[in-house]
């Protein structure tokens, strides 16, 4: 099981990259998460909203009201223009990030 520490910076990315699929709710986003990583890593609630407001607050999505195939009224998520470009700078940072942690799992030759 992953940590809450060794992914929290990873979080961001990860929602960024479910909504650049289409807009979705704070619990929809938590159920694809829990698909993508099984029990490997469970994401809180309250991660998951704080993240949601805290890219909301960085124009990087925005909201909007919606109803479930219920009625029941939900709060929409969807990925901005700033978001996309934001989420693409971080997956570059990921890659040269996975990159330099590898050559030390591997063995780093001096």
């Amino acid at each position: 099981m992953i940590s809450a520490d060794a992914i929290r910076g990873y979080v961001d990315l990860m929602v960024l990259s479910l909504l650049r699929q289409r807009p979705s709710y704070a619990y929809e986003l938590a159920q694809q998460i829990h698909a993508v990583t099984g029990t490997e890593y469970t994401i809180k609630q309250t991660t998951l909203y704080t993240a949601v407001k805290r890219l909301e607050g960085a124009n990087l999505v925005t909201s909007y009201a919606g109803a479930s195939a219920s009625g029941k009224p939900r709060t929409y998520y969807q990925i901005t223009a700033n978001g996309l470009e934001h989420l693409e700078q971080k997956v570059a940072e990921w890659h040269d990030t996975k990159s330099v942690v590898d050559r030390f799992i591997e063995g780093v030759e001096a």
